[in-house]
């Protein structure tokens, strides 16, 4: 069923029990027609992935669409440009960069030895590198240095390689007033300082402005002109622990000066975030949760050395997560909106065009998030992208600010009414604490006819981390409901976006009450007549795979099966790894404590899974191997190993094939509700 453009009725849903077919495996694993779509600030043209023609969805290609003066919204809008993958770099992302260029992120796997990236050391390592391009509008001559940075030759061979396989530029600044320019980061291998130059996008030329290193990092720039405004630096405090400081230009001395108010210890954890500066006041727009258990908006003034007495933007019941300033010569610096991390993330608009247009397309695509991507200066042009839990990601642009002609659906072979919707829950644990929880049901499900069901708890990883409530990119919630599933994401103390309170509840009670979250969560939905105590699963990816391991080994687990993919089992050997960085101990090497499921594995009680990627250098396979060979004499256990899959997003067609038939075959399995 594909989304008609202005929905004038919904359609009625199946009845449960005559619930369609499981949408396929196929479905979710293959590339999307049309991915990362992004606009030129003048509108002329647009880029985007889209399937490689003729591959079956194997592989994405770059695409590039003129945009003519005059849109026909009759015709579809047919790129003037592709260019295909070659055998090695796959392409993850492209975005429109001012100068008529484009800036383009490739993946490739990647065996070799070396020190300079993730998981490197003696011997091979096999992971995955991730490339920056910079080229035209055409797609032509993808370089991987911008305006030749970071393309010298070097004496070491050593640094070389390091150099080549480690993205040495970036764009930090896109200085919207300036029409070609933008502010470029080159981190220099040789001197291992962090340069940062002006680059005229469309003649490749070059001035130096400043060296980033130093005992401060720049934290924020002017967006006019790219001077440094902000910086912050740590400094140690005593027992282990780090103090952070912040230092703000002074406008009248050209000094950058320390502002005590916004220091805090690391171990504090406290959000201290600029997120824009308002040029007629000399105020800064600070993100923080210093004052209130969720983070919102304050004034900090570096005149006063104060804060101001109320938050500029606070939400009663979730956090702050960032400030939209206007970027055209008309509106420029004036505040737009405030955004908010709900269930998806919201925007509260000031501006009453913006907050027009929003409620606009809200009302012509109900129940769908709606994501504005890019817009053409003259405002008649608008890049927009909806979705939903049960609505994969599709492209539209508004013209004129009233006709909506469609770009591409990205998974149009997805029938919605397959698939259940998630809402944002809040259930008690067993010490009062109160969990969020995004709760997915099958289409159609209804408690009072249906009755209770297969319900699958699904964590997410990090631990310092969240879910939200739009198209999962993973493909998890939808294939587990399109196949009769409830599913539970809860977020258990520990997880972020929620408020200290939750956040440092989770410290030192990995595999404890962090874990007693999870169970709290599958009772309830037993509580509330949902979830079959019989037919229950928990099922986890990273810290959630720790979750999995910690659910199989714990007493009186409320579950009849798990399944592990890239967990962590060994919190010594984790624990370790985070000591040897001094910030990161301070940060989160502290918190890590609880329950090691390496040393429990005697206590196995219930069949596990465990998948894990071969290339997985954040969380190495031996991990999950591990844990296996230990338990699979106690219960039923199966462990595939998954040939070239990495540990993050975005995973090739044949990783999901391969993850999401071991999933499916281990849930319908005698190990678990077969």
């Amino acid at each position: 069923m594909k989304r008609q453009i202005i929905a004038a009725a919904g359609l009625a849903g199946l009845a449960f029990g005559a619930q369609a077919d499981p949408v396929s495996i196929e479905s979710f694993a293959k590339e999307p027609n049309i991915s990362s779509l992004s606009m030129s600030d003048d509108g002329t043209y647009m880029v985007g992935l889209i399937a490689t023609p003729g591959d079956d969805n194997e592989t994405l290609s770059l695409a590039s669409w003129e945009l003519p003066d005059t849109i026909d919204t009759s015709k579809p809008l047919v790129p003037t440009r592709i260019t295909p993958p070659n055998n090695k770099m796959r392409f993850a992302a492209i975005q429109a960069l001012p100068g008529d260029k484009v800036f383009v992120v490739g993946r490739q796997a990647w065996t070799g030895q070396t020190f300079c990236t993730e998981g490197g050391g003696f011997g091979a390592t096999k992971t995955f590198v991730t490339k920056f391009y910079v080229g035209s509008k055409d797609l032509d001559d993808l370089d991987e240095g911008i305006a030749g940075l970071g393309t010298e030759r070097l004496r070491d061979k050593q640094l070389e390689q390091c150099r080549d396989i480690n993205n040495t530029t970036g764009i930090s600044n896109t200085l919207p007033l300036e029409e070609d320019n933008v502010i470029v980061t080159y981190n220099n291998i040789a001197s291992g300082e962090t340069e940062y130059y002006r680059v005229n996008m469309r003649t490749n030329s070059k001035t130096f402005l400043y060296n980033g290193s130093g005992r401060q990092d720049i934290s924020f720039t002017d967006p006019r002109n790219g001077r440094i405004l902000v910086r912050q630096g740590l400094e140690p405090a005593g027992g282990g622990d780090q103090r952070v400081e912040t230092y703000m230009l002074n406008e009248e001395t050209g000094a950058m000066e320390r502002e005590e108010p916004l220091d805090y210890l690391i171990s504090n954890r406290y959000q201290m975030d600029v997120a824009g500066y308002d040029e007629a006041s000399g105020r800064y727009y600070m993100i923080t949760d210093k004052f209130s258990d969720k983070a919102a908006v304050y004034f900090y003034d570096p005149k006063t050395n104060q804060f101001s007495n109320e938050p500029v933007f606070a939400h009663p019941d979730f956090s702050a997560t960032g400030v939209v300033l206007g970027t055209d010569k008309e509106n420029w610096n004036e505040p737009l909106g405030f955004r908010y991390a709900a269930a998806t993330i919201e925007t509260y608009w000031l501006d009453p065009e913006r907050r027009s247009i929003q409620e606009g397309l809200e009302q012509a695509f109900p129940g769908q998030m709606i994501e504005i991507i890019d817009g053409a200066k003259d405002g008649n042009r608008i890049l927009f992208s909806t979705e939903a839990s049960d609505q994969p990601p599709a492209y539209y642009m508004l013209l004129n600010k009233n006709k909506v002609v469609m770009i591409g659906d990205s998974r149009p072979w997805i029938d919605e009414s397959d698939i259940g919707t998630t809402e944002l829950i809040y259930y008690p644990a067993r010490d009062g604490l109160s969990i969020p929880g995004l709760l997915s049901l099958p289409d159609s499900y209804n408690k009072d006819t249906d009755g209770r069901i297969p319900t699958i708890i699904l964590p997410h990883g990090g631990p310092w981390a969240r879910d939200y409530a739009g198209w999962d990119i993973s493909g998890w919630v939808p294939f587990l409901t399109s196949r009769g599933y409830a599913v539970l994401q809860p977020q258990y103390r520990g997880s972020t976006g929620f408020g200290r309170e939750l956040w440092f509840a989770g410290d030192k009670e990995w595999g404890q009450a962090m874990q007693d979250d999870k169970d709290d969560g599958a009772q309830y939905l037993v509580d509330q007549g949902i979830a079959d105590p019989d037919k229950l699963a928990i099922f986890g990816y990273s810290y959630g795979g720790f979750a999995a391991f910690a659910a199989t080994v714990r007493e009186n687990s409320p579950y009849q099966c798990a399944i592990s993919g890239a967990g962590v089992s060994n919190l010594s050997l984790f624990n370790r790894l985070w000591s040897s960085n001094r910030v990161q101990r301070a940060l989160q090497g502290n918190t890590l404590a609880g329950m090691d499921p390496s040393k429990n594995t005697a206590k196995a009680n219930i069949p596990i899974l465990v998948y894990h990627g071969d290339r997985d250098v954040r969380v190495p396979i031996e991990e999950g191997r591990g844990f296996y060979n230990a338990v699979k004499g106690r219960v039923n256990a199966k462990f595939v190993e998954i040939k070239d899959m990495p540990h993050s997003l975005p995973w090739w067609p044949d990783h999901h094939r391969q993850s999401l038939k071991a999933i499916d075959d281990w849930l319908k399995s005698d190990n678990c509700f077969g």
